[in-house]
Order: C-alpha cells, then structure tokens, then sequence
C-alpha cells in the first residue's frame, strides 16, 4: 500500500506483555503506514510485571519481521513523544465499547495538545477481540495456560517470572 505523502504512525502501550492482540494490531498498522513506531511506555502510572528493558526487548523481538516498525522506548507525555518523531497519526486498539469511552476523550485531548496528528482506531481481530495484558498477567499469576494468548517466547518469559515472583513472595 502506498501513499501521497510518507506517513508515520505511532502505536502507543506499555505492552506488559505484549500478546497476540497487540501483534495482530502491529502487523495490520504496518501494512498502512510507511513507518510505525511501537512506542513502549515505561508505565509509570501502573506497576508493570515486565520492566521496560525486558519489554522493549520482547517487543523488538517481535517486531523484527516487520521491516517497517522500529520499537522506541518513551516516557512523558505521548504528544511530545509523537511530535518529536514525526507521526502523523496514533493508533490505538478498540477491543469494545467498554475501551471506547476511553479512548474517544484520550483521542480529544490530544488533538487538542497535537492538532496536526489523527488518531486512527483499529479493532483487532475476532479471535483477539477480549485479550488484554492485564488479563494474561492476571490468568499467568494464577496458573493458567495464556498459550494461545502471545507468541511462544513471551510465554516462556511469563512463566519464568510467574516463577520467579513465586520464589521471591
């Protein structure tokens, strides 16, 4: 797919950890836009099983067979971050109406802090449409098998800090 002008598009998360949703969202913004930048968010706001350097490390992992997407690391406000990088464009995933209240006021605010940037929402596909990382951490902390949540290797990183978080409490 190609365009008038070479647009770049900013797909923002803290992706702890990312799952298949979040790669299913990636792959379909890639094939839209020239450039996508995953921005992981180091997540000050929440407390994150994963820390920043392990999930721009699975990240980049995973966006590598993408030649298009470049995986960045940003902390602050995301505005600053778009603007400095040249996006045109966020994009953000709606999995139901219950995110869309959300995201619809996020979307309005940062119009208005970067009028020349569209936020663009995609929904993921039907088999990831109720995957959430808050529910794989949730479902892995208790045992539960999130195999056909994410990708092989996140898998094995979750259950290596499943075990280690058991270990240490």
């Amino acid at each position: 797919m190609t365009s008038v002008t070479r647009l770049t598009a900013v797909y923002p998360g803290t992706f702890d950890p990312m799952t298949l949703g979040h790669e299913d969202l990636m792959r379909r913004a890639g094939r839209l836009f020239e450039r996508l930048i995953l921005a992981v968010a180091a997540g000050h706001h929440k407390r994150t099983m994963f820390t920043l350097a392990e999930r721009l490390e699975i990240a980049q992992e995973l966006a590598v067979k993408h030649p298009n997407v470049e995986v960045i690391a940003f902390d602050g406000l995301l505005s600053d971050f778009v603007t400095s990088h040249g996006g045109k464009v966020v994009v953000r995933g709606l999995r139901a109406v219950s995110d869309f209240e959300y995201e619809f006021q996020m979307a309005g605010m940062n119009r208005h802090l970067m009028p020349n940037v569209e936020t663009v929402f995609l929904t993921p596909s039907d088999q990831y449409q109720f995957v959430s990382g808050t529910f794989v951490r949730e479902i892995a902390n208790l045992g539960g098998d999130v195999s056909k949540f994410v990708s092989p290797s996140v898998l094995s990183r979750l259950h290596q800090k499943v075990k280690a978080d058991k270990k240490a409490g």
